[in-house]
């Protein structure tokens, strides 16, 4: 019996509300909600989750990660965790991306079987906290383990392109008992040869652009403005068509 075609997706990440809304007008299937671009994104506020929940409809993953750094965390820090966890499952949110280490980096059964407890009915996505770790394919059998619903890989390299070949052994390896998910460095000139290697089904892009400031005076001496960050409507389309025509 030959498998089911799956229909392709595109999960965005997203560090705004405007970036939300574009990902549902787009097509988008999901969006990975976060805060702190430059630090590889945290948990967002309460509020902005539950604006973001209450303006659109497709699925909603918050990311939940205290700090920046790394994944090793504290009791007190998988409180916090827990808590936050908590209050996404009481506004519908589809599920969250959560990422949890050991000391040896490698993922924390323990914890990680606890936070899939604590999120249930809701889903959950390993995030790249599984690149990190020393065995990739070790790794993929502990999120299975644990109930992960996805993770979210580069293929342990600093960008999904240039991981093709291992995360194509990471789907092989899943056989559908997770999803693979790439993402890391994906944009519309580089996603079809990513498909044709690896033959996932769900991607992973933010598309982002800085938007310009619209303040009419700006002292240049004041560094902590930061910037904002924006998906690109014109990029993510580009990136929905190509996953169609698969």
């Amino acid at each position: 019996m030959t498998k089911e075609v799956k229909k392709k997706q595109l999960e965005v990440c997203a560090f705004n509300v405007q970036s939300c809304v574009i990902a549902q007008r787009v097509g988008a299937a999901r969006v990975e909600l976060c805060d702190n671009p430059v630090e590889g994104g945290t948990t967002p506020s309460a509020g902005t989750i539950e604006q973001v929940r209450s303006m659109i409809d497709i699925q909603l993953y918050p990311i939940i990660r205290p700090r920046s750094g790394n994944y090793f965390y504290n009791k007190e820090e998988y409180e916090i965790i827990r808590r936050d966890i908590l209050f996404c499952k009481s506004l519908g949110c589809g599920g969250i991306s959560v990422g949890t280490q050991k000391i040896s980096a490698e993922i924390d059964k323990e914890w990680l079987k606890r936070i899939v407890d604590w999120a249930y009915p809701m889903k959950v996505t390993c995030n790249r906290a599984f690149d990190g770790t020393p065995d990739l394919f070790a790794a993929l059998e502990d999120l299975i383990d644990c109930g992960c619903e996805r993770v979210l890989t580069s293929g342990g390299q600093i960008g999904a392109p240039q991981g093709g070949l291992i995360l194509k052994r990471l789907v092989e390896q899943a056989d559908d008992r997770i999803i693979v998910m790439p993402g890391a460095g994906i944009n519309s000139g580089n996603l079809e040869a990513l498909i044709a290697q690896c033959a996932a089904n769900q991607y992973h892009a933010s598309a982002r652009l800085i938007s310009p400031n619209p303040l009419q005076y700006v002292n240049d001496k004041i560094t902590d403005y930061g910037n904002l960050y924006v998906s690109s409507e014109k990029e993510l389309n580009k990136m929905i068509q190509i996953l169609e025509q698969h």
